[in-house]
């Protein structure tokens, strides 16, 4: 027997994968951007008001999915399974992991924040022009625990609350589960659905190089590449900080849990490099629900992990608190003389480890939490509005390593219930980039 003849024809030079495709329009993208920012007003104005309709009917069309994959995978996942306790399982086994690596983000970010000091001579304003009154305040823990549960799926799919839409469907599963043979018509309809929103997922991901170099243009037209200088050690500390936490904290538990490094680099980089271009989750969700599947996670797990990580295992976000908070007490120091102390820092980070559960449910998530702690320690909110200026540059990275780090949680699980495929991991590892 012959090879097929796809398998045995050269790939063309031309044939570029898509993730190929969208690094050529991270590059154009910035490129762009940089000749924007030199424009005149008006010029610039006219190319940002075109690249935005461009970035956002790609973001419109990458929510307009999130909701239907995410029930229909839940509940095919779950009730697939017919085990209610397996369920319970997995969602214990997931909070734990991401106390755990939340908890490690904030002890780097600390420690890379005080080593560092990005904050050190940075001056601030004696006051703050502006007001934080209209700032929404981070959730408490009743409030995060209430949230869950929403008093209409209708309106939690609308908003696209990836937190209310879980509880919803793993609560639906259970119902699937417990009305047996009159609920088998529903787990196919989910199977059927979920098949159809991943190739829905792939039409859309054809657009993808031009949403994400659409995306980092107008990021880079906005805030020019200078602004890069003003804030420049902080953005530094925070992307360095990111790369430390990456090496050695995701490293010992990429080592730990015997993930397949080859297929999960594979699996986690188109996701990774859409969170960093349109800095938003979102936007990564689908394909990382597609590749997660792929590189060998069940798809129950995958459905619970990865919208869950989404409120329970932000990272970035952590780390990125814990670094922000830090630079604007270093600012505060240099600006008045009083010093902020290393047991006044780790009970601030404490209480950062609480409130930064929240933060998927609050509008400018990061910077609400941000200000309200910063309040909390009678720190200077003139240095929240400070990092605002260049918190876009921050938000990529902080966005990307959470989408790294909920692609990660879902293995770890799996590999944990004893799930893992590692057949599946080889064969996608060792497949056609082209389609990757």
């Amino acid at each position: 027997m012959t090879a097929p003849a796809e398998a045995a024809a050269p790939r063309k030079w031309y044939a570029l994968s898509l993730t190929q495709q969208i690094m050529l329009g991270l590059v154009a993208g910035v490129l762009l951007g940089w000749w924007m920012s030199v424009m005149p007003d008006a010029s610039r104005q006219s190319w940002d008001g075109a690249l935005v309709v461009v970035r956002d009917v790609f973001l419109h069309l990458i929510k307009v999915m999130i909701a239907p994959l995410i029930f229909a995978s839940v509940v095919q996942g779950f009730a697939g399974t017919g085990d209610m306790k397996k369920a319970q399982r997995i969602g214990w086994k997931a909070l734990l992991y991401f106390e755990v690596v939340t908890t490690f983000a904030l002890i780097v970010g600390l420690l890379v924040a005080n080593i560092v000091k990005p904050g050190a001579g940075v001056v601030l304003a004696a006051s703050a022009a502006q007001s934080t009154a209209a700032l929404a305040k981070p959730q408490g823990l009743g409030e995060i625990i209430l949230h869950m549960f929403p008093v209409s799926v209708m309106d939690a799919m609308a908003r696209n609350d990836v937190l209310q839409v879980v509880c919803f469907a793993v609560l639906f599963a259970v119902a699937v589960i417990a009305a047996g043979e009159a609920g088998k018509p529903v787990l196919m309809f989910c199977s059927s659905l979920t098949a159809v929103m991943f190739k829905f997922a792939g039409i859309i991901m054809k657009f993808a190089p031009f949403g994400v170099g659409a995306a980092i243009a107008v990021t880079v037209g906005h805030q020019g590449l200078g602004s890069l200088l003003t804030l420049g050690k902080l953005v530094l500390t925070l992307y360095g900080a990111l790369v430390i936490f990456v090496v050695f904290v995701f490293g010992a538990v990429i080592w730990l849990a015997r993930v397949p490094l080859k297929p999960f680099i594979k699996a986690v980089r188109e996701p990774f490099t859409l969170a960093f271009a349109t800095a938003n989750s979102e936007a990564a969700l689908p394909k990382a629900f597609e590749n997660m599947e792929k590189v060998g996670v069940p798809r129950g797990i995958v459905g619970f992990v990865l919208p869950a990580g989404y409120s329970f295992n932000l990272d970035g976000s952590t780390l990125h608190l814990a670094v922000a908070s830090v630079f604007v007490a270093q600012a505060a120091e240099t600006t008045t003389g009083i010093h902020f102390g290393l047991d006044q820092q780790i009970t601030m980070l404490l209480m950062l480890m609480l409130t930064s559960k929240g933060v998927a449910a609050v509008p400018r998530a990061s910077f609400v939490v941000l200000v309200a702690a910063l309040e909390s320690f009678k720190l200077p909110v003139a240095g929240a509005f400070l990092i605002l200026g260049v918190d876009a540059l921050l938000d990529m990275a902080r966005t990307s390593v959470n989408v790294l780090g909920n692609c990660l949680a879902s293995v770890v699980v799996a590999r944990w219930e004893g799930e893992f495929d590692d057949q599946k991991a080889a064969a996608f590892g060792a497949g056609d980039d082209r389609k990757a």
